[in-house]
């Protein structure tokens, strides 16, 4: 996030909360996931949008970041107030340091040798709707790069080890002369001996060729939480790939795609069903059996229901996300109107029309008809 106001990114004030911040980062990570938006520049919003939360989400990034900007989550902070020097004490630094960062110098702060972690990894698990309700546990498999266990992740052949590098004695860069607008220049430049390790591997291990990583098929068991939505993800600790020079494994990402359901809809804890009732059942009143996510209820129909009603089943929705806490289902009915009628029930609806003041003519067969397009109309 270096070039990128996280606060702006998630679209968030300086002091917003962090449910707030969660809540955002919810909201932009479920539109912008390439799984979702095929948009060309989904996919480098959405990796925007994650270096965003993973700043604000913890509050000591966050103090960083608010007090020293970008420059503070690169290690700025502890290079003074100006940023270019070596320590602390040297203030803004001399000529030789402003120079190194824009001819390329600037890389030669970070020490080669020093721990750095894995890169994140990210997993698509499918899901069906109830799977997305109730959460279920399962194992999973991926490739990642691990530690290589004949050399221990040292990439040099057993009984052996790596040395110092003889080009750049362990700093992992040299200098060289390069012709610039200001003239010549003496700047640094990664270490072709090397590679910027600052160690040289003379007997390379035989499974890793040097390189202390092995791509190897990774089996972990897991257990998605009751109540996840399609397009949240979870971020499960050190199960991403292995870290440089003794640093710790990456992250793993969890992506749900939950699929949706022929029979409900779903937003948030609160699922959503319809259900067709007759015009006597709606007139009369009637006890009718409802599905539900959690199984059949039975639903009180009250006489003189319109179609469109709506009513609350309460405590049959979905888990709310990491609580105890279950929604409701809401269900609405809908009057259908026959669209044949028996000679009997035809006369039986023309007399229920007399009682109620309606006069029906003989010819007009289609009163049957308007008396269904109301009901539609409503």
């Amino acid at each position: 996030m270096a070039d990128r106001d996280p606060y702006d990114v998630l679209g968030v004030d300086k002091d917003a909360s962090q449910d707030d911040i969660k809540h955002a980062f919810r909201k932009l990570s479920k539109k912008y996931h390439p799984d979702i938006n095929k948009a060309p520049d989904a996919e480098e919003k959405f990796k925007q949008i994650n270096d965003a939360y993973e700043t604000l989400k913890d509050p000591q990034k966050r103090a960083q970041y608010d007090q020293y900007g970008s420059a503070g989550m690169n290690g700025g902070a502890s290079q003074g107030f100006g940023g270019f020097g070596g320590g602390a004490g040297d203030g803004f630094g001399g000529f030789e340091d402003i120079f190194s960062q824009f001819f390329g110098g600037g890389a030669s702060r970070q020490n080669p040798n020093s721990p750095r972690p894995g890169s994140d990894l990210q997993y698509r698990m499918d899901l069906t709707f109830e799977e997305g309700v109730f959460g279920k546990k399962t194992t999973i498999s991926y490739n990642r790069e691990e530690k290589c266990a004949t050399c221990g992740g040292n990439g040099a052949k057993p009984g052996t080890s790596p040395i110092t590098c003889s080009k750049c004695h362990g700093s992992g860069y040299v200098e060289v002369e390069r012709q610039t607008p200001l003239g010549r220049m003496r700047t640094r430049v990664v270490c072709d001996v090397c590679n910027g390790s600052g160690k040289e591997i003379k007997d390379k291990c035989d499974t890793c060729h040097g390189s202390g990583k092995v791509n190897e098929k990774h089996t972990l068991k897991v257990t998605v939480p009751a109540g996840v939505e399609d397009g949240q993800q979870m971020r499960l600790d050190g199960q991403g790939e292995v870290g440089e020079n003794g640093g710790p494994y990456g992250d793993l990402y969890i992506v749900f795609k939950v699929a949706p359901s022929r029979e409900f809809t779903r937003d948030g804890s609160t699922i959503y069903a319809s259900v067709n009732i007759s015009f006597p059942q709606a007139t009369l009143g009637d006890e009718i059996d409802v599905n539900t996510v959690h199984g059949p209820v039975k639903l009180t129909i009250p006489s003189g229901t319109q179609t469109g009603t709506s009513f609350r089943l309460r405590g049959k929705g979905a888990p709310v996300l990491n609580s105890k806490s279950i929604g409701d289902e809401k269900v609405t009915v809908n009057i259908v109107i026959p669209r044949k009628l028996s000679s009997e029930q035809r006369n039986a609806l023309k007399k229920f029309a007399e009682v109620g003041g309606d006069k029906v003519k003989e010819k007009d067969s289609n009163f049957f008809n308007k008396v269904r397009d109301a009901f539609k109309g409503e």
